[in-house]
């Protein structure tokens, strides 16, 4: 049976929640007096639906529907879940919730997404309380999965853990705040950084652009995989999080930032965080937190690398000063050498067989460029398609192998260009061979036509170069 939800307040944060919920097959009433929300929501909705689908390598479910309602009440009649969003003021929301009581289904739970108030204020002369807790979201809500459940004494377990299994249902991380605090837990830790920033800024140490990149090219790639306290147990050796807070707690009485009451490390409460960290790390030595944080952040920074923002963007100009030169007179051509990365494997272990159609395909590149089908050729409306591939896969490859791919011109004549691939492991073993067959197009018709008279030119001195050679 299709589920329900009812968004008040279409906003940024509204329509992330209901793009996660209608992306996730719950149908989806929305009620917000905004003349512009419905524009909003389609706009964030056109994001999610590019976005969420990219994540999973499986289809999501068919879309629910999406029913925006005149009324309050016609929002939430029959709705299983209420998602609130409106204004960070707490009369506006006491005044949404008065309203709620009177039409809202008895078993409906009733979502905040507040980022400051707590779940009593919320529920402060609310015949509905024990419906009504805080689960905070982060933006963008249809990517980012961490939701902050904030219940009060007036919330029961029932109606906290089905709060649990439906975010978790949606794909999104509850995290159970147990208890109440202004601000919660996640925009704590940003307001302190926000703060710190800003006397950064005013006292003229660092610009917006440098603290940005303080974090995007340091410790936020660490906290995005490992969180705080699991980066400080590594960087405490093999003695753990104990050692660490022994070696660096005395910082906390030095003046390296405005924000100066810190509590003191008493005996327990150094007991309490190395007990904990234990518990976190469970198995895991510090060689092997250390292995995954390096996995991970090899996979993060190859994403960024597609994308060439922010770390990705630099290890594109690294590596355009790293790339070989290969020479037309060189037999054969050495068009890769290259070590194969974490995020390149499967379950097996081993290089997944699309990633052999990636090398061959950066090879095929290396000897366009060779002959002059260059980033400037290209972008003058002028390349070559692959139209057919066979792959043979004669051994396994994994993650920190090195491998080669030597390339030559079989074909090299008007239109056509065939390419033979031998990788190569690091001890001279031929892992993996291709053949590849690629047209020359325009890319304005995208249609096939001849080359440029000089790259032309340079594919049959290849392929003249590579006759006979096996």
């Amino acid at each position: 049976m299709t589920k329900t939800a009812a968004i008040i307040g279409g906003g940024v944060i509204g329509g992330g929640w209901l793009a996660r919920f209608v992306l996730n097959g719950w149908n989806v009433n929305v009620f917000d007096p905004d003349p512009e929300a419905g524009r909003k929501i389609d706009a964030v909705l056109a994001n999610a639906r590019r976005a969420l689908p990219m994540l999973y390598d499986v289809a999501l479910p068919t879309e629910g529907t999406i029913t925006f309602c005149d009324t309050l009440a016609g929002a939430v009649r029959d709705a299983d879940w209420v998602q609130e969003s409106v204004p960070e003021r707490l009369d506006i929301k006491h005044k949404v919730y008065a309203e709620l009581a009177e039409h809202v289904r008895d078993d409906a739970i009733i979502g905040s997404s507040t980022s400051g108030f707590k779940p009593s204020e919320l529920q402060q002369g609310m015949a509905i309380a024990s419906q009504i807790m805080v689960t905070h979201p982060f933006n963008p809500v249809y990517l980012l999965p961490l939701i902050e459940l904030v219940p009060s004494p007036a919330n029961d377990a029932s109606t906290i853990k089905r709060a649990q299994d439906i975010l978790t249902s949606l794909g999104l991380y509850p995290l159970h705040v147990r208890k109440e605090i202004d601000a919660h837990i996640a925009d704590r830790f940003l307001e302190a950084v926000w703060r710190e920033g800003l006397w950064l800024i005013k006292d003229g140490i660092a610009t917006t652009e440098e603290i940005d990149n303080a974090i995007r090219y340091g410790f936020g790639l660490r906290w995005a995989q490992m969180g705080l306290f699991e980066t400080y147990r590594i960087a405490g050796g093999e003695a753990g999080m104990k050692h660490f807070i022994a070696q660096f707690g005395p910082c906390l009485s030095w003046p390296w930032t405005k924000l100066m009451d810190v509590p003191e490390l008493t005996d327990e409460l150094v007991d309490m965080i190395g007990t904990q960290s234990d518990a976190q790390a469970g198995d895991l030595s510090i060689r092997d937190l250390e292995r995954l944080r390096d996995d991970n952040l090899v996979a993060m920074m190859r994403a960024l690398k597609g994308q060439n923002a922010a770390a990705g963007a630099l290890l594109n100009t690294h590596e355009a000063t790293l790339a070989p030169k290969s020479e037309a007179n060189v037999k054969p051509l050495q068009t890769i050498a290259r070590t194969i990365p974490v995020d390149w494997t499967d379950y097996n272990g081993h290089m997944n067989e699309s990633r052999y159609g990636q090398i061959y395909s950066d090879a095929a590149d290396a000897v366009m460029k060779l002959v002059g089908a260059d980033a400037d050729y290209i972008a003058d409306g002028l390349s070559y398609f692959t139209v057919d591939i066979n792959i043979k896969f004669l051994a396994e490859n994994h993650a920190g192998d090195a491998v080669t791919v030597n390339s030559r011109v079989l074909i090299g004549e008007g239109k056509k260009l065939k390419l033979a691939h031998d990788m190569l492991a690091a001890d001279g073993t031929v892992v993996s061979t291709a053949e590849q067959f690629l047209i020359h197009v325009s890319l304005e018709t995208r249609a096939s036509c001849a080359p440029r008279a000089d790259v032309l030119a340079k594919v049959e001195a290849l392929a003249a170069a590579h006759a006979g050679d096996a």
